[in-house]
């Protein structure tokens, strides 16, 4: 009598896929813990009326979906890459990313907000591209990372700008965020990011002008 057996291959897919779907719903749905501390800004806060508690709210919201579709991203990433080290950096980038959703958690909650009632689907939405871009070999994979990070800090960029003036707690996490993603987009660039052709530039930008209008105030 013979005894079916499953394939290894077919286990260890179902495993990484069983993981992806954990990954996911911690990542949209769960409260998050930051390794490490929360920005201190250099001075207290002034006073925030409520309209300006509201804007900066909104900011946090879109910042926190931005960092809900990193965490998509690079775990798509790292699971379409065959190179072990790449992979590590992708995960080493998420392990960054999840201070920041931790951060923006922290402020949103300081601040009376929430986050977006749609993270499950821009986690789905990012988790798809980036998966594209992974199957497109690892120089595209890389030079998506390096065009995100490059928009994502120009965003955070226009985000300090447009913050209430006494809303310096806000800007700490804000430029620390910044920082991180400068990094990121250089570690890409020197581990081999291939340009990306312009159309898929202007298609970014406009996926993420989407985002952040609709993160805005859902």
């Amino acid at each position: 009598m013979s005894t079916l057996r499953s394939s290894p291959l077919r286990h260890d897919a179902l495993d990484r896929l069983i993981m992806s779907v954990d990954t996911a719903m911690r990542t949209a749905l769960a409260t998050h813990s930051a390794a490490r501390p929360l920005p201190e800004a250099a001075e207290p806060d002034g006073e925030l009326s409520a309209e300006d508690k509201r804007l900066s709210a909104a900011l946090m919201r879109v910042n926190h979906v931005g960092e809900v579709c990193a965490q998509a991203l690079y775990a798509s990433q790292a699971w379409g890459t065959n190179d072990p080290a790449l992979k590590a950096q992708f995960e080493e980038a998420a392990r960054e990313e999840n201070d920041h959703l931790a951060w923006t958690e922290a402020r949103l909650s300081e601040l009376g907000g929430r986050t977006s009632l749609l993270n499950p689907l821009w986690y789905a939405g990012a988790f798809g591209i980036g998966l594209l871009a992974a199957k497109a070999g690892d120089a595209i994979s890389l030079g998506f990372v390096v065009e995100t990070e490059r928009q994502v800090e120009a965003h955070l960029n226009s985000h300090m700008d447009s913050l209430p003036a006494g809303d310096h707690r806000s800007r700490a996490i804000v430029a620390q965020m910044r920082d991180d993603e400068v990094a990121h987009a250089d570690a890409a660039l020197q581990a081999g990011g291939a340009p990306l052709p312009a159309p898929v530039k202007g298609l970014m930008r406009l996926a993420a002008k989407v985002m952040t209008t609709v993160a805005h105030r859902i």
